[in-house]
């Protein structure tokens, strides 16, 4: 064989950006200007009208300048300015919400290495190797990976078992398992080998990794509207258009008004202007993009690529969640849960017997017998070093682990292996604890039994434990009106006991993968939206029909292409979390929405007065704020509309505050917080601006 080559290390994750990171917010004041260009203005129509009366009130402010005659060219000019800052906020808001979306897929980008690859010439373990570049590597080429080599492209593993470090992918420090075989075949490029070796045969061709795929659709979340934002669109538009119709049709009101009383001014197309950008919803429509943009980029933050903004706002709309019992509503470790004595043992004899079996099992369900067995009987680890002991592991052949103590046996493991090893000492199994390992398998249990030499002791009861605070959490989706339905390959009694103490509101019990597709499509032809986690390839036609499917990264290469999301950490729950990221995200825009057109009112009440009192002396009535002149109250409304703009831009990105209730509670509190609240806001924030102005001198 060739010597391996040095390779490279990981790089170190990225750091997480601040909300105004200097990084972000230098480049994205930048792309505020470059977005002047008039295309990218007519994707959103709202900040297109403000776009055009800018250029408009800008026309006209040079065009008073030249006037020697003219009078109000100040003001002409400051209202130019203060819209063309409304229209640089609304791209400035955008622009970092994209940013973070590119620094995101940069740190992803800076994951990808040149690595030397060691390219077998057959897919098997022990035969020669040649060095190759990474990227020479094509889909069906078999390669080594050895410990301490990064694996230079994705690939199934079809030999071998090893620990892997995906930890520059993932963030998480734990090594994962990986095994030819199985759902935990797959191997992404980018990670590490920690110990062993595995032959993987390449599975995707240069350009088309897991990575690449990743970077693809984090850049790919700057725009692509989804429906909810193409209805909120439709409806902004339907309300520029209205009031764009009324603004039009007030100046010949006034043209008449000023006639038929024989004095006063006609109002002016710079005061139209800035009444028609105060009137139509410019906040909502100013951080509408950046709302979807930033809700791809929370879910990022959690570990999850979303394929597109749409999954994300589905996530947001589900009201089914379909959920695997193990890993996700369980522990998915089996622990030790009861001793079951033979007849003429005791139940501390078993329990001793079991734990010292257990003393060198460092799975989950070994060290969890030796805690039992100390909690049950204060029974505590010995001294073993004088009798020489010979542990003996789990074997996949033998199906049992014990120890030897000189000529003594003591062994546990499955009932049949177990059977097989007394018998095979020419010593009867005893019936009754045959009876004991049926009893636990069928409550849903793993029945292990325990031997000492010839004698069996009993029975130790595995079970599945539902995660702490699960039961809590599944009240939280009620709460929401989200439906929750466990999937398992259990019986029905065992599934039914399990869901009791979740407390789900649904199972599927013996599931199989028609059974999966037919459950979806049944809730689905309801005019439900499901959402699902899996990730081996019998979940794949489920994850396909689901509406929100998160493929676990750790799964087999067809379910990830069934999903629309992959979640780095290979965490079941974590669809719980993916849920609350798309409904913060639609609680985001209804809550801006909300405050958008409730803001308006006030400024009715500044505007209107200040243009019309001169020509209709009754509306002075409404001059409710008591302004300084009417060329302030204009100046004030363009100014806070402004402003408002940017305050917002973190609540944007951030996102209202998730909170786990019903629709109606939801409606309520959004009404109450921001339609109050964008109601009253602005009456104050204009009085105190035209105070400032007042105070100095500006208009």
């Amino acid at each position: 064989m060739s010597q391996a080559k040095a390779l490279p290390p990981l790089p170190a994750p990225r750091a997480p950006l601040t909300l105004f990171d200097a990084s972000l917010a230098w480049p994205a004041l930048r792309d505020a200007f470059v977005k002047l260009d008039p295309r990218i203005q007519a994707r959103s129509p709202v900040m297109f009208v403000v776009y055009i009366g800018s250029m408009l009130t800008t026309l006209m402010a040079f065009q008073s300048f030249a006037d020697p005659a003219a009078t109000d060219s100040g003001f002409i000019l400051a209202i130019s300015v203060w819209l063309w800052f409304t229209v640089l906020f609304a791209n400035f808001a955008e622009a970092l919400a994209e940013g973070r979306s590119k620094a995101q897929a940069a740190s992803l980008r800076g994951l990808k290495q040149t690595v030397m690859a060691k390219k077998l010439a057959t897919p098997k373990y022990g035969t020669g190797w040649l060095p190759v570049p990474g990227g020479d590597l094509r889909k069906g080429h078999a390669i080594l990976v050895e410990a301490g080599d990064v694996i230079p492209i994705d690939g199934e593993v079809i030999e071998g078992v090893a620990s892997v470090d995906e930890s520059a992918i993932t963030g998480e420090s734990a090594p994962v398992i990986r095994e030819s075989g199985g759902d935990f075949s797959a191997v992404t490029g980018g990670t590490r080998i920690l110990s062993d070796w595995l032959v993987v045969r390449v599975s995707v061709n240069p350009g088309e990794t897991f990575l690449d795929r990743m970077i693809t659709m984090v850049e790919g979340a700057k725009r692509r509207k989804t429906p909810n934002e193409i209805a909120l669109t439709i409806l902004l538009v339907a309300l520029t258009i209205v009031f764009l119709v009324v603004t039009v049709t007030l100046l010949p009101f006034s043209l008449f008004g000023v006639a038929a009383a024989g004095s006063g001014a006609p109002v002016s197309i710079t005061v139209l202007i800035a009444l028609l950008v105060c009137l139509i919803p410019t906040t909502i429509g100013a951080l509408l993009s950046s709302i979807g943009v930033a809700g791809m980029s929370r879910m990022m933050g959690a570990n999850v690529i979303a394929t597109s903004g749409r999954a994300v706002e589905a996530a947001g709309d589900v009201d089914v969640l379909l959920l695997d019992k193990t890993g996700t509503i369980t522990l998915g470790n089996r622990q030790a849960a009861a001793f079951f004595p033979a007849p003429g043992v005791t139940e501390r004899q078993l329990a001793d017997v079991a734990q010292l079996a257990s003393m060198a099992d460092e799975t989950p369900e070994g060290r969890s017998i030796v805690v039992l067995a100390k909690q049950r009987f204060d029974i505590r680890e010995r001294e073993l070093g004088t009798l020489q002991p010979v542990f003996l592991p789990f074997s996949a052949n033998t199906r049992m682990s014990g120890v030897d103590l000189g000529a003594r046996q003591v062994r546990k493991g499955a009932a049949e292996a177990v059977r097989k090893h007394v018998e095979a000492m020419g010593l009867p199994y005893p019936p009754e604890v045959a009876r004991l390992a049926e009893e636990v398998s069928r409550r849903g249990g793993t029945p292990l039994v325990v031997a000492d030499g010839g004698d069996v002791m009993g029975v130790v009861e595995l079970k599945d434990i539902v995660k702490g605070g699960i039961k809590e959490r599944f009240a939280e989706l009620r709460r929401m009106g989200i439906k929750t339905v466990m999937i398992t390959g259990d019986n029905r009694l065992t599934a039914a006991a399990i869901a009791a103490e979740a407390g789900v509101d649904d199972f599927l019990a013996e599931a199989t993968p028609e059974d999966k597709l037919k459950l979806i499509r049944g809730y689905q032809a309801q005019g439900r939206l499901v959402a699902m986690t899996g990730d081996g390839t019998n979940d794949a036609p489920a994850l396909a029909q689901a509406d929100v499917a998160v493929v676990m990264n750790s799964g087999t290469q067809a379910a990830k292409e069934a999903g629309n999301m992959v979640d780095l950490d290979s965490n079941p729950t974590k669809l719980l979390e993916i849920v609350e990221i798309g409904k913060q995200m639609l609680m985001t825009r209804g809550s801006l929405t909300t405050f958008s057109i409730a803001n308006d009112i006030a400024k009715y009440f500044a505007i209107i007065p200040a243009a019309f009192a001169g020509t209709y002396p009754e509306l002075a009535a409404l001059d409710v704020m008591g302004l300084t002149s009417p060329d302030s109250a204009i100046m004030s409304a363009v100014i806070f509309n402004a402003l408002i703009i940017i305050a917002l831009i973190p609540l944007a990105l951030k996102g209202v505050r998730y909170r786990a209730i019903g629709a109606a509670a939801l409606l309520r509190r959004n009404i109450l917080v921001y339609g109050v609240g964008g109601i009253v806001l602005p009456f104050a924030g204009i009085k105190l601006i035209d105070m400032i102005l007042s105070a100095l001198h500006l208009v």
